[in-house]
């Protein structure tokens, strides 16, 4: 297969292998695209196969060359809105946001608006240029249904800086995790590489030729039904801390996309919210050198679903259950 852009779109070329799916599959799988996308494609007659146009469902037969032209996005303006962040450091080059869940980060297909780009306009908030319009100031994301502590950077050169600091992994992310069932160990890392789901684009999954990812998990509480962990990225991954539970048997409490919805009443969670909150976070500040260690606790249905996880012999109700736990003790 080869990829090469053209303009700003990009086009794939590659021969159909023996057994190849329906046309919408085999083309999702090959630009790395949503099966919906992939279909859009076909229909608007941006795929063909050996010159000639076909329907999704068709099903190509080995040797066939399959032409893919994917157009470049089409220009969006970003909408400022007034919603209302909850602000945990600012200065001239950084902003940290504590991120409700149910928030996107940039708008995308399906979420034009009401994302943290949106109100970040909305507030007036100076951003870098960052990668791509929409994406300005964003240095790294949340999934919209996890929680906490978001860093952004205000000025390029902050961009720049806290980018390569990621990257050489000197920022440091723990997560609140509330998993199903009970780890073997009370410490594990979970090296396993991830990548899109060739059987459901809209899904990550534990794929060999995927990229290399790493999370160090430590139990600090197990309960009759789940474990209470302190997740530490050490690569950041689509979806990575939800991925790789899953792939072990203990999935995210609350997260219907890998397995771990069921069980939601048990622990008081509203509909569509997982059990991972980005608890704490800890860089040096791209222009001063000042270390930055910014904690956030529980929100209140988290709160909520550990107090029901733990029982009524847990005295939870008024102090900050990630304290009582540990978690911020780098020892445990």
């Amino acid at each position: 297969m080869s990829g090469t852009r053209e303009g700003e779109g990009v086009r794939h070329q590659f021969e159909a292998p023996l057994d190849a799916p329906r046309l919408d599959l085999l083309v999702a799988q090959h630009a790395d695209l949503s099966r919906n996308q992939a279909a859009t494609l076909i229909a608007e007659g941006h795929v063909l196969v050996d010159g000639r146009r076909e329907r999704a469902s068709y099903k190509a037969r080995a040797g066939e060359r399959i032409t893919i032209n994917v157009p470049p996005p089409r220009s969006r303006a970003v909408t400022a809105e007034q919603i209302p962040l909850t602000v945990v450091f600012e200065d001239d080059d950084v902003l940290v946001i504590d991120k409700p869940a149910g928030m996107v980060v940039h708008p995308a297909p399906g979420n034009w608006t009401g994302t943290l780009v949106n109100a970040l306009k909305g507030r007036g908030t100076s951003l870098s240029a960052g990668s791509e319009e929409g994406r300005e100031g964003i240095v790294h994301r949340l999934d919209k249904e996890t929680s906490g502590l978001l860093l952004v950077a205000k000025s390029d050169r902050a961009h720049r800086v806290l980018g390569a600091a990621l990257q050489a992994r000197r920022i440091v992310r723990r997560y609140a995790v509330l998993s199903w069932g009970h780890l073997t160990e009370d410490r594990i890392t979970i090296e396993r590489p991830i990548a899109r789901d060739p059987r459901d684009r809209t899904r990550m999954a534990i794929v060999s030729t995927g990229r290399p990812a790493r999370t160090d998990l430590t139990r600090l509480a197990r309960f009759d039904s789940a474990d209470l962990l302190r997740a530490h990225l050490f690569t950041g991954r689509t979806h990575q801390i939800r991925v790789h539970l899953a792939s072990i048997g203990h999935p995210v409490v609350g997260d219907d996309t890998y397995g771990g919805g069921g069980g939601r009443k048990l622990m008081g969670l509203p509909p569509r919210r997982h059990f991972l909150h980005a608890a704490w976070l800890i860089f040096t500040h791209p222009v001063t050198g000042e270390a930055i260690d910014l904690r956030s606790p529980l929100p209140p249905e988290l709160h909520h679903a550990i107090a029901a996880a733990a029982g009524p012999d847990v005295p939870l109700a008024d102090i900050n259950p990630l304290d009582f736990f540990g978690f911020y003790r780098v020892d445990t």
